[in-house]
């Protein structure tokens, strides 16, 4: 599924252009603005459970030098995500969205992109960034289409492993096809190379065995290859969901993965950040046992609000 991710040309052409001189503070920062599954927390039909609230997945790139700003995945909350992004740095001018890469047509990914058009913000050709299936879906299919037709978002496809240079090579962006429901469109992973660090995303994906590199999962090249990974931790066990066949909702467990990567060094478990968790995963709550499991085995879980300098 994966060829020449950290290894091949694709890779060595990613990893080494020239880097403009580094401020001494932060230059390139990410930032968490949510890490729950699609719909969030309170889920629809369980709005009183008393637990920590959830913003679905999404991240945002702050390029100070440029005084750009990137976000991953247009989630349904984008409203309240791009508020706190105002909050940490406030935009040059208008939304301050200077590119929106997508990593699937799965609710919590991209339905944000509505508030783009006219009954909303009114955004003047915001770039969205996705795979060929993607970019079709949103031509073809309204209320997507209208946004397109108006020009409030210009869609830019790219190509599976080829590398999207913005900003004169500051910021190189590569997608890559991972294995999951494609109802609508293929999905991506990102990889993205800010600063000195690389940044691996892959909030939804089917399974590590069948996401390859040669004979064995490809997450063990991405971990060498990537300075920090967000990667889906949608469900901690195969109990979590009573009386549904968990067997029909194939997202890697997130002890199944942990158990995977166990004999990896601390160094290289500590570049994991477990994102996209479901309403119902324990990991939810920062105090309970799981949360603290996740931490004494040398991985982390991502929190909204989360900073990360890149330089």
């Amino acid at each position: 599924m994966i060829r020449e991710l950290c290894t091949g040309a694709a890779w060595l052409a990613l990893a080494a252009p020239a880097m403009a001189e580094q401020a001494p503070m932060c230059e390139r920062e990410l930032v968490v603005l949510g890490a729950g599954q699609d719909a969030g927390a309170p889920q629809i039909g369980n709005g009183d459970d008393g637990k920590p609230r959830l913003l679905p997945s999404s991240l945002a790139l702050i390029d100070r030098a440029s005084g750009k700003r990137y976000l991953f995945d247009a989630t349904p909350a984008i409203t309240e995500q791009l508020a706190a992004l105002d909050a940490i740095e406030p935009p040059k001018a208008g939304l301050g969205i200077d590119g929106i890469f997508l990593t699937h047509a799965h609710i919590g990914h991209y339905l944000g992109l509505a508030w783009l058009g006219r009954e909303a913000a009114g955004a003047k050709e915001v770039p969205v960034y996705t795979m060929p299936r993607m970019a079709e879906f949103l031509r073809s299919n309204g209320p997507w289409s209208q946004l397109v037709e108006l020009g409030n978002i210009e869609l830019r496809r790219v190509g599976d492993q080829a590398i999207t240079s913005l900003d004169l090579g500051r910021l190189r962006v590569m997608p890559y096809i991972v294995p999951h429901r494609d109802e609508y469109s293929e999905t991506a992973g990102f990889m993205f190379f800010a600063g000195r660090k690389s940044v691996h995303y892959i909030p939804d994906i089917d399974s590590w065995t069948h996401f390859t590199y040669g004979d064995h999962s490809a997450l063990f090249e991405i971990i060498k290859s990537g300075r920090l990974l967000f990667i889906d931790a949608t469900f901690w066990d195969d109990n979590e969901l009573p009386g549904r066949d968990m067997s029909e909702i194939p997202h890697p467990r997130v002890k199944s993965t942990m158990d995977m990567l166990q004999h990896l060094p601390p160094e290289e478990r500590a570049k994991v950040h477990f994102i996209h968790y479901n309403h119902t995963n324990p990991i939810r709550d920062p105090a309970s046992a799981e949360s603290r499991e996740v931490a004494e085995r040398g991985f982390g879980v991502a929190r909204e609000g989360d900073r990360f300098c890149l330089d």
